[in-house]
């Protein structure tokens, strides 16, 4: 059976959002906090990071679709999605 996906949002200490995908959220935020090797190149140094968001979004692909959905939102709609204010679109 194939591994359940989930996407993620993350908050740097300048209140920037980064977005991503994982099979294993709270793994892949260690990696975050700890930074190189395997953290995000874009998230280093920019600690604390707090994990604000995340959501199961089913197999890979659908999670990829999710992420690229969520990486083209205003800054207002990912906030609202972060608050719990708004749900993940079904139709992606």
């Amino acid at each position: 059976m194939a591994p359940e996906w989930f996407v993620y949002m993350v908050r740097t200490a300048k209140g920037s959002l980064y977005t991503g995908i994982s099979t294993d959220v709270h793994r892949r935020f260690a990696e975050h906090q700890a930074g190189a090797p395997r953290g995000a190149r874009s998230l280093r140094g920019k600690g604390p990071l707090e994990l604000v968001f995340h959501s199961p979004a089913g197999d890979r692909s659908r999670a990829s679709r999710l992420e690229w959905h969520i990486k083209r939102w205003p800054r207002a709609q990912k906030e609202a999605l972060a608050r719990g204010e708004l749900r993940l679109p079904d139709d992606v």
